[in-house]
């Protein structure tokens, strides 16, 4: 599959790329894609919810009232769960929501992705560009040329660039990464992906080792 190469104006530079048929022309694994799409959702836990139990609650131990003969039920001291103020039953703990998942598990959900954007002709190459300085402005030029502007737009990078990251943080609906960091959840979340000409190779490494 080759694509066109544009210029942050939005017209072809004359050249094209192939792309990697090993990971843009796979069969995409939706169950792969789903165990790394919940894996990324569990790592973002905090895990810190938590409630008293019955043992934890400040109050007396004093026994409330006969075990037998009162009509109700057995509630105990003040701390009973059966009375308002009393502990929580099973509540929550801390708790760690992490779990494992096989690095070539995590590069096949990763190759789908990309894939489903490639079938999708939701992909967009850009020639690699930078700003001297941050500017909203510039970068809102560049979604209204490349005619991306009001969708959900993920701009890959070949590395960390803080001027393009800064330029695009306050316009809405767009996310700027590196290609070291693209995730099988942001791929997914993006209408369409910018990537730059050189990012290119940088994910053909991480996902073809």
């Amino acid at each position: 599959m080759e694509l066109s190469v544009l210029n942050i104006k939005g017209q072809e530079t004359g050249r094209k790329v192939a792309l990697n048929d090993a990971i843009y022309a796979i069969e995409p694994n939706d169950h792969a894609i789903y165990l790394d799409v919940k894996l990324i959702m569990a790592n973002q836990r905090q895990g810190t919810a938590k409630s008293k139990e019955r043992s934890e609650v400040s109050g007396s131990t004093r026994k409330l009232g006969r075990q037998k003969g009162g009509g109700g039920a057995r509630r105990g001291d003040i701390n009973s769960p059966v009375l308002v103020g009393g502990g929580r039953v099973f509540g929550p703990k801390p708790r760690d929501y992490s779990f494992k998942l096989n690095k070539k598990v995590r590069q096949l959900a990763r190759r789908s992705a990309l894939a489903y954007k490639a079938q999708e002709n939701a992909l967009v190459v850009v020639e690699d560009f930078s700003f001297e300085a941050p500017k909203t402005k510039a970068m809102i030029e560049i979604l209204n040329n490349l005619k991306v502007s009001g969708k959900k737009t993920l701009f890959v990078l070949p590395g960390a660039d803080k001027v393009v990251y800064l330029s695009a943080r306050n316009i809405e609906r767009v996310k700027v990464m590196p290609a070291n960091a693209l995730n099988t959840y942001r791929v997914l979340d993006a209408d369409v992906m910018v990537v730059a000409e050189s990012a290119l190779a940088v994910i053909d490494g991480n996902l073809t080792k």
